[in-house]
């Protein structure tokens, strides 16, 4: 692991550079996955809660889960994969973009910046009616469901099943994927499209592609670097 490690590092000196994160980097902070042994799926099927669907039909029983979600992320804290990602960022500030499907805001709070979010912000809360958002970080909520000001339904400003992902942040991602010389995958199941075919954009672009996970993945057939373990034990290294 030490040569790719070392082979990394220099391709990250030249050139644009894209990391590209999944729920597994948020796993080390104790958040739970949708797909592990732990995930969020294992209990409740994703069509009964995080579909507008199910919205609309039962918004109380959604929105007791996203609080209880809510909960669990407040308490987690950024780990050293995030860390090493904002650090990485403040080094390269001109030729680095942090694209994620995470919806935590953790690379937030490890001090990354101007994050392209695929999968929305669980911690901004959109009207069903007027259509206005805002950051809400209040935990627990209170009322359930919360209300907008015009008297409307508020959701989670997170894209759920059967919708479009948004129109600016896949744009962005998908820019940095075209225009990547070095696309590192961190904690991505490579399993969740459209934002798992960033990494064949990349590849097919030219990039030299490296994979940082625990597990094998659909995408490492395309990497020059499989780096396996977590990602706050391998990240630190390539500082």
């Amino acid at each position: 692991m030490e040569s790719a490690i070392e082979a990394l590092r220099r391709s990250l000196q030249t050139g644009q550079i894209v990391a590209f994160t999944g729920a597994g980097i948020s796993a080390e902070s104790r958040v739970p996955t949708f797909r592990g042994a732990d995930g969020l799926w294992r209990n409740y099927s994703p069509e009964r809660l995080a579909t507008a669907e199910a919205f609309w039909e039962d918004p109380h029983l959604v929105w007791e889960w996203y609080d209880w979600l809510r909960g669990l992320i407040h308490a987690a804290r950024p780990n050293p994969g995030h860390l090493a990602l904002a650090e990485l960022q403040r080094r390269e500030p001109a030729r680095f973009t942090l694209v994620t499907q995470n919806m935590d805001g953790l690379h937030e709070l490890a001090g990354s910046h101007d994050v392209v979010k695929l999968h929305g912000d669980i911690w901004i809360l959109r009207c069903m009616q007027c259509g206005r958002e805002g950051r809400n970080r209040q935990v627990p909520l209170a009322p359930l469901p919360p209300l907008c000001r015009c008297g409307g339904l508020l959701r989670p400003a997170i894209v759920w099943f059967g919708e479009m992902l948004p129109e600016d942040q896949w744009e962005r991602a998908a820019h940095a994927a075209q225009n990547a010389d070095t696309f590192v995958a961190i904690g991505t199941s490579a399993l969740v499209y459209p934002a798992a075919g960033l990494v064949q954009v990349a590849r097919r672009s030219g990039a030299r592609v490296a994979i940082v996970n625990p597990d094998p993945t659909p995408a490492d057939e395309l990497a020059e670097w499989i780096l396996r373990g977590p990602a706050g034990e391998v990240l630190p290294r390539l500082l």
